[in-house]
Parts: C-alpha cells; structure tokens; sequence
C-alpha cells in the first residue's frame, strides 16, 4: 500500500460497502444485501482501499476480516454518514411544506396494528405527503435505511435488530408488545385465566420462521421457560398461523399487535402466567435526520397510534 496522502478522497458508495461488510462479515452476505456480486463487493473494497492507501481487509480462512485501519474508518464513517444527514434535514426543513415523498419499513404485525392509525394522523397533518410502506425486518431493513431507500425503520428488538448504542441510528422505543398464548377451542387449558408456558411444552407449535422477530421471539421465550419447542409448522402469515391453530394442530404465542385478525376465530387467547411474554417496538431514523421535519412527524405520530393501541 501506499503512504497516506494528505489529498485523498472517499467514495461514499464504497463506503457503503465497507459498513455493510461490518454488518454482514462475509463478502457473500455483503452481495446478496446489496445486490451485488461477490466480485464486485471485492473490487469496490479494494478500490477503496487503493483510494486510502491503506489495508482494509485481510484473508481470514475462506473469508476476510476487518483490519484494524479499516475499523478506525467505519467510526468515522458514522460521523460522516450522521452529518450528511443533517444538511439534507436542514435542507428539507427550509421548506416544511410536507411535500415529497417518505418511505416507512415495518414487519408485518406492526403494518397491522401500529401504521394504520399513524398514517391516518400523518395524512391529517401533511396531506401533501406521500407516504410508501414496506415489509421488512432486519437485518434487511436496516441495510435498505442506511442505502436511503427507507427513510423511517419500525423494528422489533432481537438478535438480528442493531443494538440501542448503534451510533448510526437515532431511535426511540414506540410500545411494549405483549404476547399471549393461542389454544385450539376444546384444548384442555383454554378455560384457564392465565396459561403456564411449561405446560405446552409436549404440545405441538406454529412459528414462524427462525429468522423473523417473532420466529426469533417465540423460540426465546420458550427457551426461557425451560423448554424447546417441537415446532410441526413453521408459517410467517398471522391469518395462516391462526387457521392452524383454530384446526388444532398446534398452539402459539400471538402478539396483541394483530389481534383484530382473530376476532371471529373459534380460538382461545390467554395470557402466559407470570411475567407476560413481549418484544420491544422502536422507530429508527439515520442519525443526522431526525431534524428533518417530516420525519419528525412520522416519528411523532407513530408515537401517538403506540400511546393508543397500548
């Protein structure tokens, strides 16, 4: 490599890259989240490496690992990244006419029982906004947030979601989601009022996959009761999972995110005994634009339809 100059530059494409590698750790997981080949991950780490004059990465088995310059990068990185967001917010606040276009990612339960209400609000409050919604989950959503192609993340706190110290969001937690438990009608426990998790652990389970948030989820809060669950079907659909469980053939936990869709089920939802079952609901923006007026509002009425619907 060569000596550092005093001149360089950095590409904030190749940027990219690098900070989805840290996310990622592994060049093949780096190109599938951003669309990209293998190889083209490579060039675009190597060129930016050339750029700096400095080894970014360095062969780890089949893989690569971050150097230790390549780290001493990324935490700048997140301090640029935080202060074009900025100017772009103070961009957008010298004309807060709420026009344009802003783009929400949310799992689905939280589409369900938390956008609607928020949305309703928001177009109350800036009826020339146009707003887009789309399904996703981390660590897909955040990588889509930190490539601008959402501007507001709704995310449940588990293992794929950033940690709350993550420097390149500004987030704030919305709700406390708690999760009861469906029982087929007939089931010898549906006339409880509350229903002891250990006591299913011989039953049959519908969950979804290990990779979503409530996937994840459901498995945790087994797992914490002492028991792992025999899951028989494994469905990511609420409707799906609650036809499943309306037929018998296995129970669940359910968030009151999406109890509306069980309303005319023949099922039974009790609550779990002791300490209830829940995921953390949060909104994230990029550090930096959390000046930005209409993502101010977004913020805050995500905020309100939380305070109702718990």
């Amino acid at each position: 490599m060569e000596s550092l100059s005093s001149a360089f530059t950095i590409d904030l494409r190749r940027l990219t890259v690098l900070r989805e590698l840290q996310r990622r750790g592994s060049l093949a997981r780096t190109a599938e989240a951003l669309h990209l080949t293998p190889s083209a991950v490579s060039q675009q780490l190597a060129a930016l490496a050339r750029d700096l004059g400095v080894p970014l990465t360095e062969r780890d088995g089949r893989g690569v690992r971050l150097t230790g310059q390549a780290k001493v990068l990324l935490a700048h990185a997140d301090v640029i990244a935080a202060q074009l967001e900025r100017a772009r917010a103070d961009l957008a606040a010298y004309d807060e006419g709420g026009r344009g276009t802003v783009t929400v990612g949310c799992f689905s339960s939280g589409i369900l029982g938390l956008l609607p209400a928020a949305l309703r609000g928001l177009r109350e409050r800036l009826p020339h906004l146009r707003v887009d919604v789309v399904e996703a989950e981390p660590p897909d959503l955040f990588t889509a947030l930190d490539a601008g192609q959402v501007d507001v993340a709704v995310a449940v706190d588990f293992a794929a979601a950033p940690p709350s110290t993550d420097r390149r969001y500004t987030r704030a937690d919305l709700l406390t989601d708690v999760m009861d438990v469906a029982l087929p009608p007939g089931h010898p426990l549906a006339d409880r009022a509350e229903v002891p998790l250990r006591e299913l652990a011989r039953e049959p389970w519908v969950v979804g996959n290990a990779l979503s948030c409530c996937g994840a989820v459901t498995r945790s809060v087994c797992a914490a009761a002492g028991f792992t669950p025999e899951i028989r079907h494994a469905v990511n659909d609420w409707a799906a999972l609650a036809g499943l469980v309306e037929a018998g053939l296995g129970v669940a936990l359910v968030p009151r995110l999406v109890r509306s869709l069980y309303a005319h089920r023949d099922l039974a939802l009790r609550p779990a005994a002791g300490e209830p079952p829940s995921r953390n609901v949060f909104v994230a923006v990029r550090t930096g634009s959390e000046g930005d007026p209409v993502l101010a509002a977004v913020r805050e009425e995500l905020e309100v339809a939380a305070a109702r619907s718990g």
